[in-house]
């Protein structure tokens, strides 16, 4: 679930031992198979209210609790955010549409430890110039993945993702919304931002989990929020896509505590959806 941006200055991090991380692992196992269980009934005319009821019971039935559901008042187990809408999206009675792409943010709480990951599906109508984008901020997420070892800084990862949608490819990244350490809370610091300096920003070491979360415009980088408090839609009502892996920051190379692979094999098992991994 993306943060609005406030700034790191004066916050404190919080470094896991093995044994919490194996915890946060264990709640982002949840929430890859839910995502996957999402994946597995999405289809045209089936509603935002359908899936995130399926989710929040199938969380239950893992021994997970839904992690948005009431955090700061927000009404549901997932956010479901479609088209034009960045994050945030509030699930409604809305039938999605052969044309939509979905995007759909789940955290869960287990044992003490939250998970939290994110994916934008493509129905089987999604026009090539917005599989692109797709395609184009999925591939970010895993260049600021690249980023997040011991000794790097924030900034490193900013850069990385920035680099490539917006000066390789000429797309929008978000800059009210930024990704978030994650632990014993849902949102911890530091934060994360989708744009920035390389060499700039926190130090960080190894032990730090973070959610590491693109969010990318096909048009322009402005957003605004809707009148319920939550869903944040681009100014220019053009579509936005959003992925989002928990990690922890290792030594060499950064350890993924989410798994998109359930998800992407129901995908391929689901006709009404499409593949959005990058072109290789």
């Amino acid at each position: 679930m993306g943060l609005f941006a406030t700034g790191n200055e004066g916050k404190r991090f919080f470094y896991k031992t093995a044994a919490e991380i194996e915890l946060l692992r264990n709640a982002n196992l949840v929430v890859s198979k839910t995502l996957a269980h999402v994946a597995s009934i999405l289809k045209p005319g089936i509603t935002g209210l359908e899936i995130d009821k399926a989710a929040e019971e199938f969380i239950g039935d893992h021994g997970g609790r839904p992690a948005f559901k009431g955090y700061h008042g927000f009404p549901a187990s997932l956010c479901v955010s479609y088209n034009d809408i960045v994050v945030h999206g509030i699930p409604s009675k809305r039938e999605f549409k052969e044309n939509d792409i979905v995007s759909v943010d789940c955290g869960v709480e287990l044992e003490g430890f939250y998970g939290d990951a994110a994916f934008t599906f493509a129905f089987q109508d999604v026009e090539e110039p917005v599989l692109e984008l797709l395609r184009v901020t999925y591939a970010s997420l895993y260049l600021g993945i690249e980023q997040a070892v011991h000794g790097k800084r924030i900034g490193d990862i900013s850069a990385a993702v920035q680099d490539y949608c917006e000066r390789k490819h000429p797309y929008g990244v978000v800059r009210d919304l930024v990704g978030h350490g994650v632990g014993r809370s849902l949102h911890e610091d530091p934060e994360v931002p989708n744009y920035g300096k390389r060499g700039k920003g926190p130090l960080i070491m190894e032990g730090l989990a973070l959610a590491i979360e693109p969010m990318v415009n096909l048009g322009k980088k402005e957003v605004h929020q809707a009148d319920d408090g939550w869903t944040i839609h681009t100014r220019d009502r053009m579509p936005s896509a959003h992925f989002e892996h928990s990690v922890v920051v290792k030594k060499g190379k950064a350890d993924i505590l989410s798994d998109h692979a359930y998800l992407l094999d129901e995908i391929k098992n689901n006709p009404n959806l499409q593949e959005v991994l990058p072109k290789s």
